[in-house]
């Protein structure tokens, strides 16, 4: 038997608080490009709930960028390796370079699709190279630059030009093939965040933390005027992305704004539309990111929550694209609607998602500290974290400050509630159980082995540990005792996690379990079949499954070190 991906939920951009982003697209595919922990995504704007993953680096990803022709992505790390790959057949590797001795903060390919630029950090050696795609010999020499390059760009019509900003506040002219130093600005008093040739090759921008927007003539290097201060950011600016007509261009700043600019001939700049934050106003409302892509403006937060605005209405409201940054460490269904998912992540924050819709809302609590297990019933959640707490909160925002909570003695490792008898719930220990009832501890049992996973069954009648040896062991509960009724063995590495489901509309008491692991995989039992019936679904989540839950007798949703919720089935 085989699962099939239904769809994916997924994680949000990697961003940095003082640090821009800088994501890509492919107007063709329509297709835009950001970077998690040592992934890539592709994420289909028409289509958002379509992705694809690329997760074959060693390392943090940066940044990743479209061939010109879009049959090739280009993806660079915090080592300085620079990858190219297919965007058909499994992401085929074509090339794997060692571009800069330090993290690679931008890259660009040629127009022509020939040679790519990259910059970043060279830890004392040099700061931007371009090399030809499919050798790797250098094509020029980059000198002028004494810190950190944040940004670079191929000027896309001839006569080729380089053009590089960073953190010694200096905005760099190259000409080539072979490229070479032309001249230097020293307009800005802050680093240069992002620069960007216009796509007609008649002017080039320049952002930066000082608040302001330089404009370039692109083939002489001249600067020609700036972006006005009348109505403009007042704070940092962190990245800057052109209209396809090269008329506009989209700023977006510290100060949570993003601001749409009509560039002139004369290479001025003016406010004709700002775009105010869509969240509280807080810190995590900062934008980071943008991209003006066919029809959508596209901006990021520093959340990584991402708002897709209709460029020929922009007082349509924006579609919004959320989801975890961090590992996505447990999931539960609200069992009052039998269809909404909460997830929860190691930084702490919760989560809504509806099948076919993909991200509903977040969940705020007074206390936001770090979540390690969540449970749902009805209107009300039970969560565990890194402490030897249990709480139970209610999901009502008016009185989710009403918390309880009960000491277990040590950190829970794993927490589930029986649904039909919602007052009993089982906590995992390192070393064995704990029943609860009505959040007192009813019963604390060892179990003689190294305990990392658990689950109760719905009536409560049932439970099924994971051990750090692989073994699934099912016990029948009866009052405060536990009876070890059958082993079952498979997983390589470690349980991480385990979730059941009881078929309503099949044989009685019949009952599927599904178990993740950190060596990746999900392997799903009907506990009443034979082990070779079992379904095993491999490399479900890089770096290993942290969450599952059913939804219905035939749906797992599944979440992991990769931060995205997956739904199969």
């Amino acid at each position: 038997m085989a699962a099939n991906l239904v769809e994916t939920y997924a994680c949000a951009p990697s961003t940095e608080r003082g640090r821009g982003i800088l994501i890509s697209g492919n107007p063709k595919s329509n297709s835009i490009l950001y970077c998690n922990a040592r992934s890539v995504f592709i994420r289909y704007l028409d289509h958002p709930l379509d992705v694809a993953v690329y997760g074959e680096h060693s390392y943090p990803v940066t940044v990743a960028r479209y061939s010109p022709n879009g049959e090739w992505i280009a993806s660079a790390d915090v080592s300085g390796v620079i990858r190219i790959w297919g965007t058909h057949n499994d992401f085929v590797l074509k090339n794997e370079f060692k571009v800069l001795s330090g993290r690679i903060d931008d890259l660009q390919w040629s127009p022509d699709g020939l040679r790519i630029v990259a910059c970043g950090d060279g830890k004392g050696k040099s700061f931007v190279r371009a090399f030809m795609w499919d050798s790797g010999s250098t094509v020029g020499d980059f000198d002028g630059h004494s810190k950190r390059v944040l940004s670079c760009h191929f000027k896309p019509t001839r006569p080729f030009r380089i053009a590089s900003c960073g953190e010694d506040f200096l905005v760099n002219f190259y000409e080539g093939p072979p490229f070479k130093f032309k001249l230097s600005h020293r307009e800005h008093s802050n680093f240069v965040n992002c620069i960007r040739f216009s796509p007609d090759g008649s002017k080039l921008i320049s952002v930066s933390s000082d608040k302001k927007g330089i404009i370039y003539d692109a083939k002489s290097g001249e600067t020609m005027g700036a972006l006005s201060s009348e109505d403009g950011h007042t704070g940092s600016i962190y990245a800057v992305s052109w209209s396809g007509d090269s008329k506009h261009v989209i700023t977006v700043s510290a100060d949570k704004t993003a601001k749409i600019w009509e560039i002139s001939e004369d290479g001025t700049g003016k406010v004709t539309k700002t775009l105010g934050w869509t969240g509280s106003g807080g810190v995590e409302d900062m934008l980071v990111g943008c991209l003006w892509q066919n029809d959508h403006i596209i901006t990021v937060s520093l959340v990584g929550t991402i708002n897709l605005y209709s460029a020929s209405d922009l007082d349509r409201q924006p579609l919004c694209l959320s989801g975890h940054m961090k590992n996505v460490n447990t999931l539960t269904l609200l069992e009052s609607d039998g269809k909404t998912i909460l997830s929860s992540s190691f930084d702490g924050y919760i989560f809504r998602w509806i099948p076919g819709t993909g991200y509903s809302g977040k969940l705020n609590r007074k206390d936001n500290s770090q979540i390690k297990c969540l449970v749902a019933f009805k209107e009300e959640i039970m969560t565990s974290g890194y402490n030897n707490k249990v709480w139970r909160i209610s999901l009502d925002q008016d009185k989710s400050e009403e918390a309880e909570q009960t000491d277990v003695g040590s950190q829970p490792k794993d927490l589930s509630q029986a649904i039909n008898t919602p007052e009993l719930a089982l906590v995992s220990t390192d070393s064995g159980v704990l029943l609860l009832k009505d959040l007192q501890v009813l019963a604390s049992i060892n179990l003689g082995f190294a305990v990392t996973a658990s689950v109760i069954a719905p009536d409560g009648s049932e439970a099924i540990v994971g051990g750090q040896d692989g073994k699934l062991h099912i016990y029948s509960v009866s009052g405060d005792s536990l009876k070890e009724e059958a082993t079952l063995e498979k997983h390589r590495g470690p349980i991480s996690i385990l979730r059941s489901y009881q078929l309503p509309c099949l044989v009685p008491n019949s009952t599927m379990v599904a178990t993740g692991s950190l060596d990746t995989n999900i392997i799903i039992y009907e506990i009443a079949k034979p082990a070779s019936n079992r379904i095993t679904v491999k490399h479900a989540h890089p770096g290993g499954v942290y969450g599952l839950v059913f939804i219905d007798d035939c749906t797992v949703v599944s979440s992991g070190e990769d931060a995205c919720t997956v739904f199969g089935r």
